[in-house]
């Protein structure tokens, strides 16, 4: 998928600023969600879901809430409920066969994406019921992410919607992305909008949530020269929108008759068995863990928005946390201690330091200790004090934290592999890294989760997975001064490498000559030096 910019777009993050946090462009995550429909896709390639049990455990406790009204029969099943109302016409055509032939064919798939909806399946169809809108924009997180709140593409798209970043509520310790109800928020404004600017064709609209607004309207437009009919089914587009909105329309169809088709609903409780609680300023996790009874690891997971071991400084300050135990956090929250919220460490600095090592060595970023300490620039003394936050327990306690994620999804790559780490120094790029170590950039951009096309920042550490078969290939970085009478091929060969990569690896595609005293950076494959 590729994102599209357009006066549209702009039109739609806009409109967002004034109803929520996330300022956000979508697309559509074809890495998590890939067209499932093909015939040797297994039940074991499914996503993995590594999340369901704790939420599970949070849900069937949180819904033992008392003194609510009974509901009428069946109403007490979330999904049931949306079954009863959903509204779309399901044609009986071969698109959507296909697509429901998986489904019934994965039975486990819908009960997988059944767990990881739980926590959060209420919140977004009260969302939903209070603008008025479909109930059946609720499965778009089933197709975009399967529900996952931490599903993450290599072209960045983030969330249960799957949006890009362009300029909105994101930090270090934040991502709107990934919060639900701005998300959420974000998403069904985009889908009215889209639903206007379309001519108010829900099917034209969910396409377009896929592959971009341009892309439906010229197919209109296109149909409409040749006099062919305009409906989502007969215009050209792409395969994966052609998949994407009978991949939703299955789901419509067999929720609607699952008696028929012999599916056991999965059941989610229809109450709110989440609460937003504001906590009025940035929080320690593991803190707010304790105050609520909770494993450090179940308040990430209903809070997916946190990148790291706190709230944001900046907000939003709120946190979800089961309805069962609001009212007593809160009341908690409000009678702590207001130092036991963030701890903090005083560090001098000392020679050698700078902002970056020193952020480095206390997993915080330049940005936020510039923010703390009112530094302006770069610049900082020996003996000069600085406030660091700190977290209160180790990093490998915070399950969920965007590190430890990434360090799962690292070793899950590793196995059968020796683990290289990288950092960047001036010059390097996706492209030169990958050639070093002989993988592709998408590997890298896998591995680290991060995209393909993302800038590099000095001394940033990448993880590189190579196969442990075979002797391993040492390359390092030199610099060569060069001499009277030297040649770029003359190099090229005394390092055994190809004049080219010296061109590019010091970027001397507009120069013709090369000067004695000039300075070039050579990677050396060790074992084949000739130098």
């Amino acid at each position: 998928m590729k994102l599209f910019f357009s006066f549209f777009l702009l039109l739609f993050l806009s409109a967002c600023q004034t109803t929520t946090n996330t300022d956000v462009a979508h697309e559509s995550n074809s890495s998590v969600v890939n067209a499932f429909a093909d015939e040797e896709l297994a039940d074991e390639q499914l996503p993995e879901i590594d999340t369901e049990e704790g939420l599970t455990r949070l849900v069937e406790e949180a819904s033992t809430i008392a003194d609510e009204p009974a509901l009428p029969v069946g109403y007490d099943n979330l999904w049931l409920k949306l079954a009863e109302g959903f509204e779309f016409d399901v044609p009986d055509n071969s698109r959507i066969a296909k697509q429901r032939d998986y489904y019934l064919r994965h039975p486990n798939y819908l009960k997988q994406v059944s767990k990881r909806a739980e926590p959060f399946l209420y919140l977004i169809v009260e969302q939903i019921e209070a603008k008025n809108l479909p109930l059946e924009l609720v499965l778009l997180p089933v197709v975009e992410s399967t529900f996952d709140p931490f599903a993450y593409s290599q072209s960045s798209a983030s969330g249960l919607w799957q949006f890009m970043p362009v300029t909105g509520d994101q930090d270090w310790w934040y991502d709107g992305r990934r919060d639900v109800y701005a998300s959420t928020e974000a998403a069904l404004r985009y889908m009215e909008i889209l639903h206007k600017y379309l001519g108010e064709d829900w099917l034209h609209a969910f396409a377009a949530y896929n592959s971009g607004e341009g892309r439906v309207r010229n197919a209109v437009r296109k149909n409409k020269k040749n006099n062919k009919a305009t409906d989502y089914w007969n215009l050209s587009l792409p395969r994966e929108t052609e998949n994407y909105v009978p991949k939703l329309l299955a789901l419509v169809d067999i929720l609607r008759n699952h008696e028929k088709y012999g599916i056991e609903l999965p059941v989610i409780p229809n109450k709110q068995v989440l609460t937003y609680v504001d906590t009025g300023s940035q929080l320690d996790l593991a803190y707010a863990a304790k105050l609520a009874e909770l494993s450090v690891a179940e308040i990430q997971l209903l809070n997916p928005a946190f990148n790291h071991w706190a709230t944001s400084p900046d907000g939003p300050h709120q946190l979800l946390v089961p309805t069962r135990i609001a009212t007593e956090f809160s009341e908690k929250l409000t009678n702590s201690d207001k130092n036991k919220r963030i701890q903090w460490a005083r560090y001098k600095v000392r020679s050698g330091d700078s902002l970056s090592v020193i952020a480095q060595k206390n997993d915080t970023t330049t940005s936020v200790l510039k923010q703390i300490n009112d530094i302006n620039g770069s610049f900082i003394k020996i003996g000069q004090p600085l406030l660091i936050p700190i977290a209160s327990k180790s990093q490998q306690d915070y399950l969920y934290s965007q590190a430890q994620r990434f360090e799962r999804l690292q070793a899950k790559n590793g196995k059968g592999k020796r683990k290289i780490q990288h950092t960047i120094v001036e010059g390097d790029t996706l492209w030169d890294i990958s050639r070093r170590y002989n993988v592709t950039a998408k590997e890298i951009a896998k591995w680290n989760g991060i995209s393909s096309k993302q800038t590099l920042r000095l001394g940033q550490q990448l993880a590189i997975w190579k196969t442990t078969k075979g002797t391993p290939k040492t390359t390092r970085r030199v610099t060569y001064k060069v001499r009277s009478g030297d040649s770029l091929g003359g190099i090229a060969l005394k390092f055994n490498v190809k004049t080219t990569d010296l061109v590019r690896w010091n970027q001397l595609h507009n120069q013709k000559y090369i000067q004695p005293g000039q300075k070039l950076k050579v990677y050396v494959n060790v074992r084949k030096s000739r130098a």
